[in-house]
């Protein structure tokens, strides 16, 4: 199983804490060869674990600390 980063991004939680929240792909390819749908997990940069709730909410997994998603910033050109 391998798994590759697809995305990075910033949550905060409820006092206001920045974390760097890693999105991985995992890929475990079936022996018959019809292929499964890869899994998707989430990581703390630093390396603890996070369970996606919803759309842009997270927890994570060792303290239960939720956490939201920060929006994407756009730099003007």
């Amino acid at each position: 199983m391998a798994a590759v980063l697809v995305d990075q991004f910033h949550a905060r939680d409820a006092e206001g804490r920045v974390y760097s929240v890693h999105e991985f792909q995992e890929s475990n390819p079936s022996p018959d060869g019809n292929g499964k749908e890869p899994v998707i997990t989430y990581r703390l940069a630093i390396g603890d674990r996070v369970t996606k709730l919803d759309k842009d909410k997270f927890m994570l997994v060792q303290s239960g600390v939720e956490l939201t998603r920060e929006p994407e910033t756009q730099i003007a050109s």
